[in-house]
């Protein structure tokens, strides 16, 4: 059987062979045959020959058309039946495309495998929030209350969590955009990403556009991969304001002009309080001597205040006693973004326990990913 690859790239030419080659052999483990694209949104010129030397055939855009933009452009570039789109910061795991494609022949317009954040898969990483009249207007007044912030995180474990421990597969339209595969019936039907997002929301878009059409989205649980995620924004001085634009036109679009303009009216007149400032249960230098607490089962990750988690641990007895200092491996220190970040640890039933702040140094760019061994 033949599958579609297309990997939408944008400046992070080092991190599409361990792509491809990780792509290679799940193939080859499966016994499937890959029709390969890398659709080239953005690179130097030294940087091609990189590109070129590929088993995948380069197209070139000659502008930045966005994600949306070159995923159309890919998947048109292609022929099979059924394709994946992805970013070149994924790679898959052995039995990953066998997984999806076996979701897809079984009828599933498009699916979506389990993330991990490192190698040892250690760290997996949610799904997209769930959109909604009181989830959006619940995020934003958790901008500045305490007590909203405790309340959306707790809905967002219970979201999420329903993916963390899933066994088996789970119809869904919260799929993460990094590597959706899809039946290209289904992207014929409802249409191609709205190359209006210049970057974020259009799989958002595109999968409530899934369910409005009655074409099933799935998680597909048996699904393995690794997404080295922000590879390609982290150092992108554009990508907030692509973030907004894009949040605001998915706003109007799928909740109405109206409530869109009293969520950011709402949100002017939040920015004018005071930040959240969250109380820590011990001071950032005790990280290296601090354990984490032997009644935690999870230990979640987040990049500000708010404490959504960006990722989550789940913890076993063999975990314990693991010290803050060990808490995230060196691989995935080194690629987070410079900056402050909240490490939380949560008992089984959902209560909060201890609050760690973590500072990341600011370090040189790292050009390269670590590749990832086999399985």
């Amino acid at each position: 059987m033949k599958i579609a690859i297309v990997i939408v790239h944008y400046h992070t030419p080092r991190l599409l062979a361990p792509a491809v080659d990780a792509l290679r052999r799940d193939a080859e483990a499966s016994g499937l045959e890959l029709e390969g694209v890398v659709v080239d949104n953005g690179s130097r010129p030294e940087d091609r020959a990189l590109m070129e030397a590929l088993p995948f055939r380069r197209l070139s855009c000659g502008d930045n058309l966005g994600y949306a933009g070159g995923a159309n452009l890919g998947l048109r570039a292609t022929s099979a039946e059924l394709a994946v789109v992805m970013n070149p910061d994924v790679e898959v795991l052995t039995g990953c495309l066998s997984a999806l494609v076996e979701a897809l022949c079984a009828g599933t317009a498009v699916a979506a495998p389990r993330f991990y954040w490192d190698a040892e898969r250690r760290f997996q990483l949610p799904p997209t929030e769930r959109i909604g009249y009181s989830a959006e207007l619940g995020r934003l007044m958790a901008e500045r209350n305490q007590t909203w912030c405790r309340v959306m995180r707790r809905r967002w474990r219970r979201h999420n969590r329903r993916f963390f421990t899933a066994d088996k597969n789970l119809v869904s339209y919260d799929l993460s955009g990094a590597l959706l595969a899809l039946r290209r019936d289904a992207w014929q039907q409802v249409g191609p990403l709205d190359e209006g997002y210049r970057l974020y929301f259009e799989e958002t878009d595109w999968l409530q556009r899934m369910k409005r059409a009655g074409r099933r989205c799935r998680f597909v649980a048996a699904a393995e991969a690794v997404h080295l995620y922000a590879q390609s924004t982290v150092h992108e001085g554009r990508a907030e304001q692509w973030f907004e634009d894009s949040q605001r036109r998915f706003r109007r679009r799928f909740y109405g002009a109206a409530f869109s303009r009293a969520l950011e009216g709402l949100a002017v007149r939040l920015r004018r309080g005071s930040k959240l400032s969250p109380e820590l249960s011990s001071p950032e230098t005790a990280l290296d001597s601090d354990r984490l607490p032997a009644t935690a089962s999870w230990l979640e990750v987040a990049a500000d205040a708010k404490g959504f988690p960006a990722a989550v641990r789940r913890l076993d007895a063999s975990d314990h006693p693991l010290a803050w200092s060990q808490a995230l491996p060196q691989e995935i220190r080194q690629r987070m973004a410079p900056g402050g970040y909240f490490l939380r640890t949560v008992a089984g039933d959902g209560r909060e326990l201890t609050l760690n702040h973590l500072e990341i140094p600011h370090h040189p760019p790292r050009e390269t990913a670590s590749r990832l061994g086999s399985r």
